[in-house]
């Protein structure tokens, strides 16, 4: 498919990949044994030592942005749910959206979430949303050890969305 939707998965997937690359496995880190940000935790049957770099992509394409339709999100929206889905999982980061939207919070995205993200002013829910992401970082115990890769993350985030609508 080309186009915009896939241009803004390539986007969202180069961005992702430049935060998730390489093989990991932190005892300290709550996602486990990953590479390319894909978890042992979440996929248990995968050899993760060994997921190529293409295949993390088909595993993203097809589990993250497909299955969150996020090709149903204008593009700035559409990469900081992803890569929110990649990093806090998808129910958390629809979750997060939706606080974001003030809409019912239900980790489901539905009429009302794509609606109210669709209306929205994409700078300022942007902003709103991942602002929420780092409230919910600095809340895990986990955050004295990774939040100030997580908050980079989330500036890096913030710069590739704002270039896709420059």
């Amino acid at each position: 498919m080309g186009g915009p939707v896939r241009d803004t998965f390539d986007t969202a997937v180069t961005a992702v990949l430049s935060y998730e690359g390489g093989y990991v496995n932190d005892p300290n880190d709550p996602g486990g044994e990953t590479n390319w940000g894909i978890s042992k935790r979440a996929y248990p049957n995968l050899d993760i030592r060994n997921l190529t770099r293409d295949r993390a992509i088909q595993i993203y394409r097809r589990d993250y942005w497909d299955s969150l339709g996020c090709d149903r999100f204008p593009p700035l929206i559409a990469i900081a749910l992803f890569d929110g889905a990649v990093n806090q999982g998808p129910v958390a980061a629809v979750r997060t959206l939706q606080r974001a939207l003030g809409v019912s919070v239900d980790g489901v995205i539905g009429p009302q979430t794509l609606a109210a993200a669709r209306a929205a002013n994409g700078h300022a829910l942007l902003a709103d949303f991942l602002a929420d992401r780092a409230v919910e970082y600095a809340g895990l115990p986990t955050f004295r050890r990774f939040g100030q890769g997580w908050m980079r993350r989330l500036f890096a985030v913030q710069q590739v969305c704002l270039q896709v609508t420059a």
